[in-house]
């Protein structure tokens, strides 16, 4: 599948401009199922980007790699599970140490934030953006996270509200904003439509 391509927007909208090996540079991968041909294609290109990278693969199994070896790979049925193991990869990375995102918006959004936590430049961070287009979403209201949203608006998984999917990004957060498509005219909820890329 090719990586999509998106419609202009704000600023603040991720774009994600693919992978490009940065050799054998010291790395970390973290991918989902549509994301790990990505990787696979990112090795075909260059063989010595695996040299010296750490594979987390998320939702899927080794076998989504096909061929390609990298010095690590690790497998974990979801964000929650991947978490504690892409934190401790991206807090005892040393400088230089590159990251490669592929797949949907909610893994590249969840894990750039870890990687901004862990203060790694952005200049380190590669994403190409594979798969659904669903977003990782949170309510300004109440401040909780709703995972894999398609729909505007939505309903807030944690307050109730009906929310408009802004593109508004928050890199720190790693989450689109979503705001009350009805805070001024209470019931008024415009038709609900399929998020577009």
């Amino acid at each position: 599948m090719p990586k999509t391509e998106f419609s202009p927007s704000i600023e603040s909208r991720p774009t994600y401009a693919g992978l490009v090996s940065q050799g054998a540079a010291p790395a970390i991968m973290v991918a989902d199922e549509a994301g790990a041909q990505a990787l696979t294609d990112l090795a075909a290109s260059d063989a010595s980007v695996m040299d010296h990278a750490h594979v987390v693969l998320v939702g899927c199994a080794a076998t989504a790699l096909g061929d390609v070896k990298p010095v690590a790979l690790h497998e974990a049925p979801d964000f929650d599970a991947a978490t504690p193991l892409v934190t401790q990869l991206l807090n005892t990375a040393r400088m230089g140490t590159q990251l490669y995102l592929a797949g949907s918006e909610g893994l590249i959004g969840h894990v750039s934030a870890l990687a901004f936590a862990a203060g790694m430049p952005l200049d380190e961070v590669q994403m190409e953006h594979r798969g659904s287009i669903a977003r990782r979403m949170q309510c300004v209201h109440c401040k909780g996270i709703t995972e894999d949203v398609t729909t505007d608006p939505f309903t807030c998984a944690h307050c109730g509200l009906t929310l408009f999917v802004r593109d508004h990004f928050s890199r720190r957060l790693g989450v689109f904003q979503g705001v009350c498509v009805d805070a001024e005219t209470p019931g008024v909820v415009p038709e609900t439509m399929e998020i577009q890329a």
